[in-house]
């Protein structure tokens, strides 16, 4: 028996909406933490106290937001069990592997260090003290990492096979699973863009107070420190973002195609739609301003590759949803003990496909007699929409564009010692720091959109993934956890706002804006 449509849908929107929320805090820590690390090495090597000042305050805003990110993470889990319950029987073995060295390894190395890093500053010499900031950057790199091998076998589903006797998926091999290029290079494009959102944060936050005029010397330290981190680490995430696309484009063409916009296939190296307003019910863009013969050459860097349009993908997936539809037949003749040569032939010259015929479940009540209008219906089915990815994809790319440019008038104006005279540029700062959590929560809705129906690429449907369980009890949980979750993004607010706005007066330490001004009023 298969969940209901509206079950599927809210299942999908709650682990949506609590992956969304989670990820509001985990960029910001990814970045945070080398950008401290940065700072500390800095007091270590010059001895310079603003240098451990910067480090505490900048901390002390770290640890609000790892303490939340870990409180949402937690709960995230839990979901694969009530909510995908198939998806966690299927390829529980695969994906349990990464998730489970997360918890046990990365996530205890970074709390430990976490705690080290706040109550160990008169306990723990210079070094050693660094040597623990370090070792919480890496934790908290490393727990992305796994994080990442488990979304990369969802994104390209290596080192593993369909064993037919469980009826799951088994892992073929541990090295292929976490070499998957999908895992590695989209840690190296997500922890990157935890660089970007770490820098742009910092420089914000001290041009708010170069905006105030306080607290000036440590301001201007922030900012540079953040100016020169940030420059590197956006570059180096449009190049990653290049990477991911090349991969999308060898792996995830159906995917590649509703990024571009590109409905026909087009003689290569074709044209690339800037701008265009898909329509998925005709099957094309209303209204388009394209960059002629720019597409093969921002895709797959070179003029003679050809990018297949969406419309022949889809009837590509006519034909392998035809040979699923044999697969699935010669599976129930192998599960009810027909292992003659000619099934076995059979069922492994499609078993490829397997996944496709499954998809027939929505619409046929028996995937085997499936006609050939359902199976249509099945391969239009396979097409995300298309619109809000096009979109989406360009406002993260637009993101992370003005970011760089950011960067680079910052560096630029920091070099000729100009940027203190820039009010204009503060303001541009402050403005900016929730355009890499934008641009981050962009990425992963392309990401994970723009892969449906699948919820492993080409193997497991979404809607067979879910648990059959009633929709009303799937609403309760939404509710539940999203009125948890914005409680917790409350107060997250709440303290990041109070304390950016002390600055590193919060430290008491006697020296900076707030504490002057109560001294000098007698306080």
């Amino acid at each position: 028996m298969l969940p209901s449509i509206f079950s599927v849908d809210m299942a999908r929107l709650q682990f949506a909406v609590a992956a969304s929320y989670h990820f509001l805090f985990v960029p910001l820590t990814l970045g945070l933490t080398w950008m401290i690390l940065t700072m500390e090495s800095a007091y270590v090597i010059t001895g310079k106290e603003i240098y451990k000042d910067m480090t505490k305050f900048w901390g002390k805003l770290l640890g609000i937001n790892f303490a939340l990110g870990v409180l949402t993470g937690l709960t995230m889990e839990f979901q694969f069990g009530t909510n995908w319950a198939y998806y966690s029987q299927f390829v529980g073995d695969i994906f349990g592997t990464p998730l489970a060295i997360e918890g046990l390894v990365a996530f205890m190395l970074e709390s430990t260090f976490l705690g080290l890093f706040f109550f160990g500053w008169d306990k723990l010499t210079k070094k050693q003290h660094l040597f623990a900031t370090f070792c919480l950057a890496i934790g908290s790199s490393l727990s992305a990492l796994l994080i990442l091998v488990a979304n990369g076998f969802m994104q390209y589903p290596i080192g593993a096979h369909f064993d037919v006797e469980t009826m799951r998926m088994q892992t073929s091999s541990l090295l292929q699973l976490f070499l998957n290029p999908f895992a590695q290079i989209g840690f190296a494009h997500t922890i990157i863009a935890g660089y970007t959102t770490g820098a742009v944060f910092v420089l914000g936050i001290s041009s708010y107070y170069l905006l105030r005029g306080r607290d000036i010397e440590f301001a201007k330290r922030s900012f540079a420190v953040a100016a020169g981190f940030g420059l590197i680490a956006s570059l180096m995430v449009l190049f990653m973002g290049d990477q991911s696309g090349l991969l999308v484009y060898n792996h995830q063409p159906l995917k590649l195609a509703v990024l571009e916009g590109e409905w026909e296939t087009q003689k290569a190296p074709a044209n690339f739609n800037l701008i265009a307003f898909p329509s998925q019910s005709q099957q094309k863009n209303n209204f388009e301003i394209q960059i002629p013969d720019a597409l093969g050459l921002v895709v797959t860097h070179n003029w003679n590759q050809q990018i297949i349009g969406i419309k022949d993908l889809v009837k590509a997936n006519e034909i392998r949803i035809a040979n699923g539809q044999l697969a699935y037949a010669d599976l129930l003749k192998i599960r009810n003990g027909d292992k003659s040569p000619a099934t076995m032939t059979e069922f492994n010259q499609y078993k490829n496909d397997l996944g496709f015929g499954m998809l027939l479940a929505n619409y046929a009540p028996d995937i085997t007699k499936a006609t050939p209008a359902q199976i249509q219906q099945a391969a239009n089915a396979t097409l995300p929409d298309v619109a809000s990815v096009f979109w989406t994809f360009r406002i993260m790319v637009g993101l992370g564009v003005l970011m760089s440019l950011m960067f680079i008038i910052g560096i630029i104006l920091a070099l000729r010692n100009r940027s203190w005279q820039h009010s204009w540029f503060y303001r541009w700062a402050l403005i900016s720091v929730p355009f890499p959590i934008i641009a981050s929560l962009c990425g992963w809705f392309v990401t994970e959109h723009g892969r449906q129906p699948w919820t492993v690429y080409n193997v497991l449907a979404t809607p067979i993934s879910s648990s059959t369980i009633a929709g009303g009890d799937v609403v309760a949980s939404f509710i539940m956890f999203t009125s948890f979750y914005t409680v917790l993004f409350i107060v997250e607010m709440y303290l990041m706002f109070k304390f950016a706005r002390l600055g590193p007066s919060s430290l008491h330490l006697g020296r900076y804006h707030f504490e002057k001004q109560n001294s000098q009023a007698g306080v």
